[in-house]
């Protein structure tokens, strides 16, 4: 059982606020400390979409050490793979920085040829990357030379028209720089060549990146202002996005182009739902017949982070009919991640049973138990069975992505919550919370500082709490601690 919030006239929240913030004088604080405390911090995640980061890939066949040379540009060793047991998978992107430059790296090394044949897979997966980069480097064994393998990007590439940067690598010491110098006859430009593993030649290679990398990225665009808001379909392959996009949109729209060895970026469908109209970004175009491998799987999840950075709000889809899996979850924590509004479908209510639908309410409660706050819908794509629904769960988690808290009432709201439950003993000292502010919304994201660091599970009661008295239905909340020591006189 939970205190009722008693709501305080906003005279005094004001008030209250305003002590706060003196007290916080008595602490040591930095420039950015009184940049957010002054309304002025600018929110990163914004800079980042107005900016529109470069995209760059990383491609290349297995084992030439495009994940050394990842690790190496970013300057520390980046786990590759996620906690979940059996199951390898690379990270999406990564923040990296160069010559003053900001820019996202993409590793590619999560897919894998087939061994058994299908040539074109390689040529296929490495589209995708490309299409979603504005410049490629491509490594290079130089102590074997050109492969086939090699041969059949290279070919790619020249289609593309991207930007391409030659990496040679394995060239550890000056004598073997001559076996780089054969990889001019691929016709694409200078080999650079350089050592992953012991950082020879990185640099150089980098400044010839930074050369035709552009300043802002033709793949990353910011948010729109106004409009139409914007609505990622994802979900793993087979789960009916493209059956919902047709459903929604009352008629057949090409969102998956069926021509073999052809591979489209994620695209945007205008669509009316309740009289308004919506943006949709289907990332229904993971071809159905690939198997899933490691390599679809993970350029399943490049193209479902390139659609939510172009989205406001995630609907990701389930197949109601069937158990849940790690790639469903891994689908939801990644739009979490990314800071997007989020609702749960469960698509083919249809062949759902009773029996079903207890075997899925325990696995949503049990594998989702982190996004509880998101709102759900069951429905049907086939039989358009509920799918009227839609509209209102956007509206309810945009309404919460939206939404920001006067300075005041926030801090009266962490007044009221500590007297009632304040932090506990952490080695003999309590953590304090001085003073709390709301540095943006579209997600919501709070600072607090501190005498101390927050446990996690206070931290999740203060989220709880924050819900259970301001809404924030469908968005997930960012909270940061900034610990400061109070000013020796």
């Amino acid at each position: 059982m939970t205190d009722a919030p008693v709501e305080e006239p906003v005279e005094d929240a004001q008030a209250r606020a305003r002590a706060m913030r003196a007290s916080l004088d008595q602490f040591d604080l930095d420039e950015e400390d009184l940049a957010i405390l002054s309304g002025r911090m600018e929110d990163p995640s914004e800079d980042e979409a107005a900016a529109g980061l470069p995209v760059l890939a990383v491609l290349g066949r297995p084992n030439v050490g495009k994940s050394t040379l990842v690790n190496r540009i970013l300057g520390r060793r980046e786990a590759v793979v996620q906690d979940t047991p059996g199951v390898t998978r690379d990270r999406v992107s990564y923040r990296a920085e160069w010559a003053g430059r900001d820019f996202t790296l993409v590793d590619t090394g999560g897919w894998e040829i087939d061994v058994k044949g299908l040539d074109r897979s390689v040529a296929d997966q490495a589209e995708i990357a490309v299409d979603l980069a504005d410049a490629v480097v491509l490594v290079l064994d130089a102590t074997v030379g050109v492969t086939a393998s090699d041969e059949r990007i290279v070919t790619m590439l020249r289609a593309k028209g991207k930007p391409v940067v030659l990496a040679a690598n394995k060239v550890d010491s000056a004598q073997q720089e001559a076996d780089a110098s054969y990889l001019w006859a691929l016709g694409m430009g200078e080999p650079h060549p350089v050592s992953a593993l012991h950082g020879r030649g990185t640099g150089d290679l980098l400044d010839a990146v930074m050369e035709v990398l552009p300043d802002e990225s033709a793949i990353a665009s910011a948010l729109p202002e106004g409009g139409p808001r914007r609505v990622a379909l994802i979900g793993r392959p087979n789960v009916g996005k493209s059956s919902l996009l047709n459903a929604v949109a009352g008629s057949e729209r090409v969102v998956v182009n069926e021509l073999a060895g052809t591979t489209r970026d994620p695209v945007d469908e205008l669509i009316e739902l309740d009289g308004r109209q919506w943006w949709f970004v289907d990332t229904a175009g993971v071809r159905r017949k690939m198997h899933r491998t490691t390599g679809a799987d993970y350029y399943a999840s490049i193209r479902t982070q390139a659609a939510l950075e172009k989205a406001e709000v995630a609907l990701v889809l389930f197949d109601g009919s069937e158990p849940l899996t790690e790639q469903d979850v891994r689908v939801v924590q990644q739009a979490v991640d990314a800071g997007r509004a989020l609702v749960i479908v469960n698509n083919k209510w249809d062949l759902v049973d009773e029996e079903r639908q207890k075997e899925l309410s325990a696995e949503l409660e049990r594998e989702l138990v982190q996004v509880q706050w998101a709102p759900r819908i069951n429905l049907s794509a086939k039989t358009t069975w509920h799918t009227n629904r839609i509209a209102r769960a956007l509206d309810t988690a945009l309404a919460g992505w939206d939404t920001r808290i006067p300075t005041g009432r926030f801090n009266a709201f962490l007044g009221q919550l500590v007297a009632a439950h304040p932090h506990p003993l952490r080695g003999g000292k309590q953590p304090r919370i001085l003073f709390g502010t709301q540095v943006s919304s579209r997600p919501p994201r709070f600072v607090l500082f501190t005498t101390g660091f927050l446990d996690p599970g206070y931290r999740r009661f203060i989220e709880r709490r924050l819900r259970e008295d301001f809404g924030f239905e469908g968005s997930p909340i960012q909270i940061s601690v900034r610990v400061r020591e109070r000013r020796r006189k």
